[in-house]
């Protein structure tokens, strides 16, 4: 295995046959191995209630052995890391509405409002513990926004101008617009 090669020589060929150096090089490998244990230890609890990384990390090991060889976990360090807090996630929702406010300002010179409920709304739909924050992305970039650009052509279609954009969600946790 190449990974190997690369754990115990501290080298490895590229596809040129050109030897690779890396003895000083820090190699991070992600896996969501395990994180269903680590969230149900961890999601949405005070900081003093937290576990430790150690105590994370033997939560995780039985799983990490089930899915990769000795050989293999014996030449890493493992470092659980703890799930997204709602309150962290809330803030990188209202982070990636505010760019589209930004760009629906310069864009259209228009006004872009949004409320709690729509925060509310994607916050509710980034519960996936695979996911996590890269799930607001997807929700803006597939649902919201192109949504928004609907409403916006057909308003321009009409020969109107937008002055404002406001962005909601109903009770049940769907997206409404306003276009003015």
């Amino acid at each position: 295995m190449l990974i190997f090669q690369v754990f115990d020589k501290g080298v490895m060929d590229d596809a040129e046959g050109r030897q690779i150096d890396f003895r000083n090089t820090i190699i991070i490998l992600t896996s969501n191995v395990g994180s269903s244990q680590m969230m149900g230890a961890c999601l949405n609890k005070p900081a003093s209630e937290l576990p430790t990384p150690e105590q994370l990390a033997e939560l995780i090991r039985p799983q990490l052995m089930k899915h990769f060889k000795p050989a293999f976990l014996g030449r890493l360090a493992v470092v659980p890391f703890y799930p997204i807090r709602d309150e962290v996630l809330t803030n990188i929702i209202r982070l990636k509405l505010d760019r589209i406010k930004a760009r629906v300002l310069d864009n259209h010179r228009a006004r872009f409002e949004y409320d709690d409920a729509l925060v509310s709304a994607v916050l509710s739909r980034c519960t996936e513990v695979d996911s996590g924050a890269r799930n607001v992305d997807n929700i803006l970039n597939g649902t919201l926004l192109p949504e928004i650009a609907d409403s916006v052509l057909a308003r321009m279609a009409e020969g109107g101008a937008i002055t404002r954009v406001k962005v909601g969600a109903t009770k049940a946790g769907k997206f409404k617009y306003a276009i003015e």
